[in-house]
């Protein structure tokens, strides 16, 4: 009997720690904390509020992130109201406000294009496809006007919008990568990749980090959050063929290890993020915190390493959602500056779009395989 009791005690232990290791650290947030709330939360907000506007006439890319992320935790959740309620918030870009569309002369308003192919992927509506396709392929069309330096980033097979700024590894990103999901086409996804492996090889430090540019050596969240999560919307769709998946995926992993060992105790990053004299700063914290819940569920980073990395601070950035629904302590657009105070002076508001767009991308991520 007493070797019965033992041999139940050993099967019962072995199952129970074996069911404890299989526990997702990514699932099982406690009330209020969950991504279904708090994407509901923020993508109900987001519906009726005032467009943001670039320069003041057209559609700002922060506002198209929010879209997005809005749009997919959607599709997470399979919620038909929301994404309606979503396309009608778009619909009339199509006739009335049809002079709120970007132009097509500039990275952070191509990218608007990935808006309406994600759109047209769910509604199979081709008026979506005849406007986000011109913005992807207009990237590397030289206009009539191009420099010398334009004629020769083509010749190179680069865009002609390439300007070194690491923003631009978001912006470029998930309008191609957008592009080569709803056409299929090899094209825009091989040059997305040709591009990435341009900024990783002028950009980053051996750190793994990026100046926020090759003049101003700071490196600022945000600037490094675009880079974190422009790599990782390249790394989900770029076929394991291709000859820039292994340069693309090395300096990801250079970069994850490095953000790991700057993460503060509460689970964010720094406005400056090597700096742990600078505040918390949430936006740039989102982005990391989407670059590392994707590397797990993808099986690009490691569980035990990253899992509850990943949690630590998407806890921690909840609590920074105030009751009407905005994303606090976000760092106002920033232009590169060669000051260390005045990154440290940047004011800090709540309910921009820098913000609440990739608390919506962790939404719909944490949601892919833990629903």
């Amino acid at each position: 009997m007493k070797k019965l009791i033992n041999v139940c005690l050993f099967v019962f232990c072995f199952i129970g720690s074996s069911a404890f290791a299989q526990e997702p650290i990514l699932g099982n947030f406690p009330k209020g904390y969950t991504p279904q709330e708090i994407g509901l939360k923020l993508s109900k907000h987001f519906i009726p509020t005032k467009h943001m506007l670039h320069g003041g006439k057209w559609i700002h890319y922060a506002e198209v992130c929010t879209w997005l992320g809005a749009l997919r935790f959607a599709e997470a959740t399979i919620n038909n109201q929301l994404i309606e309620q979503l396309q009608q918030r778009f619909e009339p870009l199509f006739t009335v406000d049809s002079n709120l569309l970007p132009i097509m002369n500039h990275v952070d308003l191509n990218m608007f294009g990935c808006l309406p192919l994600s759109f047209y992927r769910l509604s199979a509506d081709k008026r979506y496809l005849d406007l986000g396709l011109p913005y992807a392929d207009s990237q590397w069309q030289l206009p009539q006007n191009a420099s010398a330096e334009q004629h020769k980033l083509a010749d190179n097979g680069f865009s002609w919008q390439t300007r070194l700024w690491i923003d631009d590894m978001y912006m470029i990103t998930i309008l191609q990568s957008e592009a080569y999901k709803t056409t299929g086409k090899q094209e825009y996804i091989d040059r997305a990749a040709k591009l990435m492996v341009h900024y990783l090889d002028e950009l980053q430090r051996p750190n793994g980090l990026f100046y926020h540019a090759p003049d101003v050596p700071f490196y600022w969240g945000r600037g490094n959050g675009w880079v974190a999560a422009g790599m990782t919307e390249l790394l989900k769709v770029l076929p394991e063929n291709n000859v820039n998946r292994e340069r693309i995926m090395k300096g990801y992993h250079l970069m994850m290890e490095s953000l790991k060992k700057y993460q503060n105790k509460e689970g964010t990053w720094n406005q400056l993020i090597d700096d742990q004299n600078c505040w918390a700063e949430t936006s740039g914290s989102a982005m990391f915190a989407y670059a590392f819940i994707t590397g797990v569920e993808e099986g690009w980073l490691s569980k035990k390493d990253y899992a509850p990395a990943a949690r630590k601070a998407w806890m921690a950035l909840v609590g920074y959602i105030n009751k009407d629904g905005d994303m606090t302590e976000v760092c106002v657009g920033t232009n590169k500056e060669n000051s260390r105070q005045y990154y440290y002076d940047r004011p800090r508001v709540a309910g921009d779009f820098h913000g609440q767009a990739p608390m919506l991308w962790c939404a719909y991520a944490l949601l892919e395989d833990y629903q």
